[in-house]
C-alpha cells in the first residue's frame, strides 16, 4: 500500500529537519532547539514509518545511532555496537512496550530495573587486563572519536579496575549544575558568552584537543552498562550495577529494581518530581528488563534493544502545528494573538492553546498557519511558541498579516498601536468582553478578595441585570440572589457575607481592582505607600507620579489618564461610598530595604502571595519580572524560565528554606 503524498512528504521534511538538528546538537554541541523538541519529531518521524514501513530508508535518522565523528580527533571502531534506546512519553506507550517484552518472553510477569537518564554525553571505555586503554564517544554506534586523554583527567573514571579483566562499559559523562553557575562566573568576568546548559558544557569539554581544559571543567560519570567482558557476566540487571560498583566505577545510587511495569511507572512518577532537585540533569527514566536470560531472548531491532526503553518526562518543550491564529481581548483591552495548536502533552499538562505575546514577536518568529510549531511550558507559565521548525513548513504557507480590526472590540472593532510599546489594544474601551474581564478581575484574590463570587457568579449577576457598576456589587441582599441557577440559602448567605469582608480594603488592592493600565500588584503597592489616600493619587500629577521609584513615563500617563476620566471618576465615587480604602504603611529600614524578589515555581510552605506580602513587610519589593537589577530569584518546585533567565543574568537564586531564613 503507498502512503499518501502528504505524509511522504511529511517524512522527506522530518528527516531533512532532524538530520539538521541532531547534527546541530551531537556533532557541533550545537542546541539550535531544545532536546524535548527534537524528540517529539524523532517520535512523529518514527510512527509514521511505524504506520508505513515502504517509507523506511537505510538512511532515515530512524535506522542510527547518532552523528558524525569530528574530524579532530583519531576514529576508534568499537568493539561492541553501541545502541540507542526507543522513546516514549506516557504510561499508554510504556504499557505497549510492557505487552510487547511480555509476549517475546512468553507472557510471564517482567520485571524491570529502572534507572534515571542522565542528559549528558555517552562515553564508551575500554579496559585490558583491568587497566583504562581507550575512551570514546559513542559517534555513529560503530566509529566513535577516540578521547582517552580528556577521560582520564576525569576524577571518577578509574584508570585501574579492582580485577584484572578485559571488559568495555557504557556510561554518561556529565556536569554539575553547580558547577556550570561557578564556570559561567567566569566567564561573565571575562566578558565571554555564558554556556546554556550542562550538557553542552561536557560535551564541548570532552571534545577540547587540551586536556587541561578538561581537567578543569571538573566533569563527572555515571556507568550504567557492560558491552562485553572476558569476565562473568551478573544473571540480572540490577546486579550488573552493584557489579560495576565492585569494580570501582561510579554507578548512580538511584536505581531501583521493580516486579512489573506498575513499579516503574511509579519509579518514573516519583522522579518527575524530584529531577529538578539534583545537580545533574535528567530527562526520563531507562527501563531495563531484569532477568539477562530474557534479555538475550528478546535480542536488538536494527538500533535499539527489545528489552529496554527510555520513558522520557513530561517535556517542557514540544512540537505541534499551528492551526489558526486568533485575538483575544484582555481586561484593559489590550489585544494578544494567540496560537490554536494540534493538542499535545507539554510538562504534563494537554494543551491546545499558546500565547504569540504580540505582533512583534510574530514578526520576529516569521509564524504561519500550518507551520509545525514548538511550543514551551514551564512551572505556572502560559505556554507560549519559542520557535518554528521552517524546514517543514508547507509550500505557498502565506506569510501572516496583522489586522486592522478585532470583532471582540465592539463598535468598528478598530484597534490601535499602544505609544511606545509592542501591544495593540481597542479603540473602544468598553466592550462586552472587556467589561466581563474587568468584573472577574475586580472579585478575584489579588483585587478586592470577595469570598463566593468566581467568574461563573459575575456573569450571572451581570447576566441577570442584578448589578452594572462594581458599587452595585455591595448593595445585593441574600433575597436578591436566593433562586438563582446554583444558589440556594447557603450559597447566598455565603456570597453576600463575602461581599462585606470585602468592604474595608487595602488601598493598594483598590488600585489593583480599578483594571488601571500598566498598574500591577508592585506598582500598586508602592503608590499607596507613598500617597496613603486615593484622594492623593487622584490629584497626584504626572511629574508626582514618576517621583515614585519604578514608576516610568508610560506608567504615570496611564495612571494619570485614568483618574481623569470622566467615567472613572463617577465608577470611583459611587465606589467610595460603599467601600473604605485601608492606608498602606511604608516600610522603613526593614532588613531587605533596597533588595527586589521574583518568585518564580510553587513554594511548599506558604503561597506566592503571603511570600511577597512578607517580603515587602521586611522593606523589600516583589517584582514579576527578571532583569540584571533583580536582587534575588527564588526557585521553588516545578520553576518557569524566569529560573533559567537568573543563571543567564547571574541574579543569585535562593532556595525556599533561604528566603525563609531572611524574612523570619
Amino acid at each position: 500500500m503507498v502512503a499518501p503524498q502528504d505524509v511522504q512528504e511529511r517524512v522527506q521534511k522530518l528527516r531533512g529537519a532532524i538530520n539538521k538538528y541532531r547534527y546541530d546538537y551531537h556533532v557541533l554541541d550545537k542546541e539550535t532547539i531544545s532536546s524535548s523538541a527534537l524528540d517529539m519529531l524523532k517520535h512523529e518521524l518514527a510512527t509514521l514509518e511505524e504506520k508505513h514501513p515502504e517509507l523506511i530508508t537505510p538512511d532515515s535518522p530512524t535506522q542510527r545511532v547518532a552523528g558524525k565523528p569530528l574530524p579532530e580527533f583519531k576514529k576508534i571502531k568499537h568493539t561492541a555496537t553501541q545502541w540507542s534506546f526507543n522513546d516514549v512519553f506516557d504510561e499508554s506507550e510504556v504499557r505497549t512496550f510492557d505487552e510487547r517484552v511480555r509476549r517475546g518472553v512468553g507472557h510471564v510477569l517482567v520485571a524491570y530495573t529502572c534507572e534515571l537518564k542522565i542528559d549528558g554525553l555517552k562515553v564508551v571505555l575500554t579496559y585490558k587486563n583491568g587497566l583504562l586503554a581507550t575512551a570514546a564517544t559513542r559517534g555513529d554506534g560503530t566509529v566513535g572519536e577516540d578521547v582517552t586523554m580528556n577521560v582520564r583527567t576525569i576524577e571518577s573514571v578509574p584508570l585501574v579496575l579492582t580485577k584484572p579483566i578485559d571488559i568495555v562499559v557504557e556510561g554518561e559523562v556529565w556536569m554539575s549544575k553547580k558547577n556550570l553557575v561557578k564556570i559561567n562566573e567566569e566567564r561573565r568576568r571575562r566578558g565571554e558568552d555564558e554556556y546554556a546548559n550542562p550538557r553542552n558544557v561536557a560535551a564541548g569539554t570532552i571534545r577540547q584537543l587540551d586536556p587541561k581544559i578538561a581537567a578543569s571543567r571538573k566533569l563527572d560519570t555515571f556507568i550504567y552498562d557492560i558491552a562485553s567482558t572476558s569476565g562473568p557476566l551478573p544473571a540480572t540487571q540490577f546486579a550488573e550495577l552493584e557489579y560495576l560498583r565492585e569494580l570501582g566505577f561510579k554507578v548512580n545510587k538511584e536505581a531501583e529494581e521493580v516486579k512489573s511495569i506498575n513499579g516503574a511507572i511509579a519509579f518514573w512518577k516519583k522522579w518527575e518530581d524530584r529531577k529538578d532537585k539534583q545537580d545533574y540533569l535528567i530527562d526520563g527514566v531507562v527501563l531495563k528488563v531484569n532477568e539477562r536470560r530474557y534479555q538475550e531472548a528478546l535480542g536488538y531491532t536494527g538500533k535499539a534493544p527489545r528489552f529496554g526503553i527510555a520513558f522520557k518526562f513530561a517535556a517542557e518543550q514540544v512540537t505541534t502545528i499551528l492551526e489558526d491564529i486568533a485575538f483575544q481581548v484582555g481586561r484593559t483591552g489590550v489585544v494578544t494573538p494567540v496560537a490554536h495548536l494540534s493538542p499535545v502533552n507539554v510538562a504534563g499538562v494537554m494543551v491546545s492553546r499558546a500565547t504569540l505575546h504580540n505582533e512583534d514577536q510574530i514578526n520576529r518568529l516569521d509564524v504561519r498557519i500550518g507551520d509545525t510549531v514548538v511550543i514551551q511550558r514551564a512551572g505556572d507559565v502560559i505556554p507560549e511558541v519559542v520557535h518554528v521548525v521552517t524546514e517543514l513548513r508547507k509550500k505557498g504557507a502565506k506569510q501572516f498579516k496583522w489586522p486592522k480590526k478585532i470583532a471582540a472590540c465592539g463598535d468598528d472593532g478598530a484597534i490601535e498601536r499602544v505609544p511606545g510599546m509592542s501591544a495593540w489594544r481597542c479603540v473602544n474601551k468598553n466592550s462586552a468582553i472587556q467589561i466581563r474581564r474587568r468584573w472577574h478581575h475586580f472579585v478575584s484574590r489579588t483585587a478586592m478578595d470577595i469570598d463566593g463570587c468566581g467568574p461563573k457568579t459575575v456573569d450571572l449577576l451581570l447576566d441577570e441585570g442584578l448589578v452594572a457598576t462594581y458599587a452595585d456589587l455591595y448593595t445585593l441582599t441574600e433575597g436578591d440572589v436566593v433562586g438563582l441557577p446554583g444558589f440556594q440559602e447557603l450559597a447566598a448567605k455565603n456570597l453576600i457575607d463575602g461581599v462585606k469582608k470585602a468592604r474595608r480594603v487595602p488601598l493598594d488592592r483598590l488600585l489593583i481592582g480599578l483594571s488601571i493600565g500598566q498598574v500591577g500588584e508592585e506598582t500598586a503597592r508602592d503608590i499607596a505607600a507613598h500617597f496613603g489616600t486615593i484622594e492623593r493619587i487622584e490629584t497626584a500629577s504626572v511629574v508626582d507620579l514618576i517621583s515614585i521609584y519604578g514608576v516610568g513615563q508610560i506608567v504615570a500617563e496611564s495612571i494619570h489618564r485614568w483618574f481623569k476620566d470622566p467615567e472613572n471618576k463617577k465608577t470611583l465615587r459611587a465606589l467610595l461610598r460603599v467601600v473604605t480604602p485601608v492606608k498602606v504603611a511604608k516600610v522603613a529600614g526593614g532588613a531587605l530595604t533596597g533588595r527586589s524578589f521574583v518568585i518564580t515555581g510553587t513554594l511548599a510552605s506558604m503561597s506566592r502571595e503571603e511570600a511577597e506580602s512578607r517580603i515587602r513587610a521586611r522593606g523589600g519589593s516583589a517584582v514579576g519580572s527578571v532583569s540584571t537589577k533583580t536582587s534575588y530569584v527564588v526557585v521553588g518546585d516545578s520553576p518557569g524560565s524566569k529560573a533559567e533567565k537568573a543563571r543567564k543574568l547571574g541574579v543569585k537564586t535562593l532556595s525556599e528554606s533561604e528566603l525563609l531564613k531572611l524574612i523570619s
